[in-house]
């Protein structure tokens, strides 16, 4: 027999299982949160070793296009929990926050940590109850979770369950995707590596030079797209924030074509009619190493870079290489080191409270759905505006359905 009284179940501890929790608990319901790994949201943790990009302060009409196709499904979500709104939940959790110069939103701590203890604590006296190392191992046949425990497995009967354990990317911190397997029946979309670097060839000589050296003060540009910012050379290729901004239509390409070409320019600053007259003036003895230097202030690094294209048959003059260098990428970096991931449940699958269609009382929330969005704080806030979304389409649910008996 089934004594339990009437509880909610979150199936994961990451930004998304925690809001809904909250929502759920908020509105007066019992709340059981569990978590496979030995502690709650390791992924929230690992973000705030970057300072924790919460959100970003563009306005919605320039912020709701950054999840491309998903925007539809999302909008009403983010709409109602805006990054205002997650600002002001934030700082009621003591947490003040500062906008860059980027515009992008941080804690004043510059980490993930304060805000989780805070958060963790005003849970708990919600009375929402954390169990960590319960691993979902799906439903049994009259809808009771299966779950995996230290003590083995037991069977819950929640009034109501959301769904909220991450996508496929950086699998050790818990998100492995193997939920998939337990949701037959339910459209998915293959997960795939977002906001990730990519996989080129360099020389051995350059690679040996220049791994791990940082590309700055540059721009990228793809199908017609530029983005300025940052990367890095890795051994194996490129990564960085702005690679990351195009990596959605960059790996479609490879995925395509079996390889893309992205734009480097090494002086965004200066136009090539600009360089031009400096590349003009004759070397005088100087190697081109020290000409580029010179004349045209790269790096060592870029210097690198121009060589590499020069030795591998590039034969456009040195002011339109510096300014549109090609690089051909060959893979995208795995889930093990992306991001994020793209891939999951098929949107068309839930209602407008991310309730499955096919299975009433079944929510899902966060990198579980099938979108999107580039690094700069849209990741999070999706994540915690889903959760919540979830969380009050429980509570609506179980406002018009009665409590089910024990037994």
């Amino acid at each position: 027999m089934n004594t339990e009284p009437p509880f909610v179940a979150v199936l994961g501890a990451g930004p998304a299982g925690l809001m809904a929790a909250e929502t759920i608990a908020t509105a007066g319901h019992a709340v059981r949160v569990y978590e496979r790994m030995p502690s709650p949201a390791r992924k929230f943790l690992m973000a705030g070793r970057g300072g924790l990009n919460l959100t970003h302060s563009e306005p919605l009409e320039a912020f709701l296009p950054r999840y491309a196709g998903a925007e539809a499904a999302l909008a009403a979500a983010i709409c109602a929990f805006p990054p205002d709104a997650l600002v002001g939940w934030a700082e009621a959790l003591g947490q003040e926050v500062f906008t860059g110069s980027s515009g992008r939103i941080f804690p004043r701590a510059l980490k993930a940590s304060p805000l989780l203890r805070a958060w963790l604590a005003r849970l708990d006296a919600q009375g929402v109850r954390l169990l960590l190392r319960h691993e979902w191992r799906g439903f049994t046949p009259d809808g009771a979770l299966r779950l995996g425990t230290p003590e083995g497995e037991q069977l819950h009967r929640p009034a109501a369950t959301v769904l909220a354990m991450g996508g496929a990317s950086w699998p050790r911190l818990g998100s492995d995707g193997r939920w998939a397997a337990q949701l037959s029946g339910v459209a998915m979309q293959p997960f795939q590596p977002s906001n990730m670097g990519f996989r080129l060839t360099w020389s051995a000589i350059f690679r040996t030079k220049f791994e791990g050296t940082p590309l700055k003060r540059i721009a990228l540009t793809f199908a017609g797209r530029t983005v300025r910012g940052e990367a890095i050379v890795t051994a194996q290729g490129i990564e960085g924030g702005a690679v990351y901004a195009l990596s959605a239509p960059l790996r479609d390409a490879i995925a395509a074509h079996g390889h893309a070409t992205l734009l480097l320019d090494l002086r965004p600053d200066l136009d090539a009619a600009t360089l031009a007259p400096k590349l003009d003036e004759p070397r005088r003895g100087q190697s081109l190493s020290t000409f580029l230097r010179k004349a045209a202030g790269l790096p060592p690094v870029a210097i690198g870079l121009v060589q590499e294209a020069l030795h591998a048959g590039a034969t456009a003059p040195l002011p339109a290489l510096i300014k549109a260098l090609p690089l051909r990428l060959e893979a995208p970096q795995g889930l093990d080191r992306a991001i994020s991931s793209a891939g999951g449940i098929a949107l068309g699958e839930l209602d407008n409270h991310f309730m499955l269609r096919s299975r009433p009382g079944l929510f899902a929330c966060g990198e579980m759905l099938d979108w999107e969005a580039p690094t700069g704080g849209y990741l999070l806030q999706a994540c915690f505006a889903t959760g919540r979304t979830a969380g009050l389409g429980v509570a609506e649910w179980l406002a018009g359905q009665p409590v089910p008996p024990p037994g």
